[in-house]
């Protein structure tokens, strides 16, 4: 009875060692490797399943993976991990990068006949070499300077395009690539970068300095423009209106303004002719 016993708990042991457990947000794959179903994968959804001596359980995460390619050892891996790549001169750059992808569930058993290998593996080996092709293939193309400074955007976004093309057929779900830090470069190209960035924004200073300088001399002139032009109304309308004036006075209006202000005497000055006004009718009234 005892040996039933422990043959029971024997069974139960084994039993439970050949289970294995499928989380949340994984999917399972479990694959024959030995027999008439060798080669044979069966999806396997979240819980626990039985897999036998002749049987492999990969799991595949569906949730975002974050992945670090650095040459810092602090970042999981003991080894230096960052990408090579080279421009049109040939100048060779180091970038640390960081990428993040999900799966899609419904393509994770095509992904696995193609590679016939783990997630991780997958994604460490197969999707870093995409990455590093798309690097090279983009920095080809372009000089130090358009991936360095400016251009450095326009060149990821190249990049991303290019990873994007390759692996979203294949199930992955891209959330983001970029570059953690700077690019490495050798010291004397970088201090030659440098110095021409700083005199590229020296001269787009001087530009808009110029530019302002402009722009106000415009304005002073405007302003002096529009005091000219209301100078030269006023002195038109100042001409139209004596014009006007002038028109209206005759002669008998203009020696009946010389009476109105003449005080009775004489000129002071002789030795010639004095002037003789024809003062007009003048008819007082009897008392």
């Amino acid at each position: 009875m005892r040996f039933i016993k422990m043959l029971l708990l024997a069974v139960v042991l084994i039993s439970m060692m050949g289970c294995s457990k499928v989380s949340v947000g994984e999917v399972g794959l479990k694959v024959h490797l030995l027999g008439s179903a060798q080669g044979d994968v069966e999806v396997l959804g979240t819980g626990k399943h039985y897999i036998g001596i002749n049987q492999e359980l990969y799991r595949f995460p569906t949730y975002i993976q974050n992945v670090v390619w650095t040459a810092d050892k602090r970042e999981g891996s003991p080894n230096d991990e960052s990408i090579t790549f080279q421009t049109r001169e040939g100048l060779a750059l180091v970038g640390n990068f960081g990428f993040a992808y999900s799966l899609d569930a419904t393509k994770i058993p095509d992904l696995f006949s193609k590679h016939r290998k783990g997630i991780d593996e997958i994604t460490n080996v197969y999707v870093r070499n995409i990455v590093r092709q798309a690097l090279n293939e983009a920095a080809s193309t372009r000089q130090v300077e358009n991936i360095y400074g400016s251009g450095k955007r326009e060149f990821l976004n190249d990049v991303l395009s290019a990873i994007k093309i390759d692996l979203e057929p294949q199930g992955f779900i891209i959330n983001q690539f970029a570059p953690i830090g700077t690019f490495v470069l050798p010291s004397p190209v970088v201090k030659a970068l440098n110095a021409k960035i700083e005199a590229t924004q020296r001269a787009q200073m001087r530009e808009n300095e110029v530019r302002e300088a402009e722009a106000e001399a415009n304005k002073r002139l405007a302003i002096s423009n529009g005091a000219a032009k209301a100078l030269l109304t006023e002195a038109r309308a100042q001409a139209e209106a004596n014009r006007i004036l002038s028109k209206s006075l005759t002669d008998r209006l203009v020696q009946y303004k010389t009476i109105e202000t003449w005080n009775g005497a004489l000129p002071t000055v002789t030795g010639g002719s004095i002037p003789m006004i024809q003062l007009p009718e003048v008819k007082v009234a009897a008392k």
